[in-house]
This record gives C-alpha cells, structure tokens and sequence, in this order.
C-alpha cells in the first residue's frame, strides 16, 4: 500500500518528537503492509512554519536514518497545508512540495481547521485551480462543519477538488460520526485516497489495511485497492 499522508518526522510538527520514535513508526508502517510513505508535516504559518527547504532537509536526515537501519520503507515528502491566506506568497514562492501531478495540474494537499471550513477556502481552491494546482482536501470526514453539514464539501467536490480519507476513520478509530461521514464520502464515489494520517504509535498508528476492508464492504475489492496503491500511484507517476 502507499501512505500519502503520514507525520514521521521528527520535531518539525506534532508528530514523533525523537528520531527513535520516527524509527519505530516507519517499522510498523512496514508491518502493517505500508511499501512507501509520504511524509507529509504541517506547513501552517504562526504554529508550524515549515516549508519546501525546512522539510527537505529534515526529510534527507530520516532516510539516511532508515537506511542505515536497513528498513525497507521508500519515501517521499510533500506537505499538509493549512488553508489560508499566508499559502499564496508561500506557492508563489516556490516554498510548498507538492505530493505530485494529475495530468497538468500540481497535486496539494489541502487542510480545513478541525472545527470549520474557513470563510474564503472556496475562493483560494479557484487562485490555485488557476495556477494548475489541484487540491486533495485531507480528511473532510473528520471536520466538524461537515460533520454538521454535508453539503459544507460539495461545492469543493464540483470545483474538482480531490478527496484523502483517513482509513482509521472508515474503520471507526475516529468516532461513529466520522465513520458515518466517511462511508457517505465512499459511497458517493467521490474519495480518491485513503490514507493513515499517522502521528505516532500510540492513538495514530501508520495502518490503513483494516480501513481499506471496510471500504471493500461498500466499494468491492478492486475499487479499494486503488484507494491505497492505483490512485496514491498515479500521483506520484508511479504508473
């Protein structure tokens, strides 16, 4: 399977703090059937302030780590980007990795806030669909204005923006009503990637296989294979 949202790296956001702990997350990535992971840390100015250069370099630290250790785990990095105005100097910039293309357009992954859809998202999704950048919007099954509304994801839907599930969300470990809306997501065919969104070992393991069976329930086999290899692939111009 290839994970195209996970938080291996450590001290750069709030995922592992320690080397040791990002070690242990890419081992049971492995073991859990994970080939190849996308490291993916928070780039939110005024709380993580990460960008292309930052995240390279601890990127290149870890994989050099891994190799050493002789743990069988490809990688590569991009970024979970807060929406906001503070991304568009930043794009135009050249400061954001991109998780790869579709077609001619720059794959983003896109973050809400936990709590809402912020006012304006719509009219930044149009500045990048402008600029050939297409949104993959991270897990929207877990945010509480879609949560309330469903059709708060719609208009994001119709713009073409693309849809990344947590798979623990489908499996429950994130309530029923996030598994609710995640099963709604699946069932209207509009997910394009399952992912762990791991952050460590504890509450937010890198797991996505007992996610991907609960989707084969709705979607059958094949569609849920392509959630976590065809799909993830075709972005990364694996295919």
């Amino acid at each position: 399977m290839i994970d195209l949202h996970c938080h291996f790296l450590p001290g750069i956001d709030d995922g592992p703090e320690s080397m040791e702990e990002a070690v242990r997350l890419a081992v049971h990535a492995v073991e859990s059937g994970i080939s190849r992971s996308v490291l993916t840390p928070h780039v939110h100015p005024g709380r993580y302030e990460n960008h292309k250069l930052s995240i390279m370099t601890a990127f290149e630290s870890y994989a050099e780590e891994l190799e050493k250790r002789g743990i069988p785990l490809r990688l590569g990095f991009a970024a979970e980007v807060r929406v906001g105005p503070e991304i568009i100097p930043m794009i135009e910039n050249e400061e954001i990795p991109f998780l790869g293309k579709l077609g001619d357009h720059d794959i983003l992954l896109l973050e809400f806030p936990h709590g809402n859809v912020p006012l304006g998202s719509e009219k930044l999704v149009t500045w990048l669909l402008s600029r050939n950048i297409r949104p993959l919007i991270a897990h929207p099954e877990r945010n509480k204005d879609i949560l309330r509304n469903f059709e708060r994801i719609i208009p994001f839907v119709r713009m073409g923006c693309l849809l990344q599930v947590t798979a623990g969300s489908v499996s429950g470990l994130f309530g029923m009503h996030a598994r609710k809306a995640a099963v709604k997501l699946l069932e209207k065919g509009w997910v394009y990637a399952l992912a762990s969104d791991a952050h460590n070992l504890e509450h937010r393991p890198p797991e996505m296989e007992q996610g991907r069976i609960e989707a084969e329930k709705i979607l059958g086999s094949q569609a849920s294979r392509a959630l976590v290899r065809e799909n993830p692939a075709t972005i990364l111009g694996l295919n």
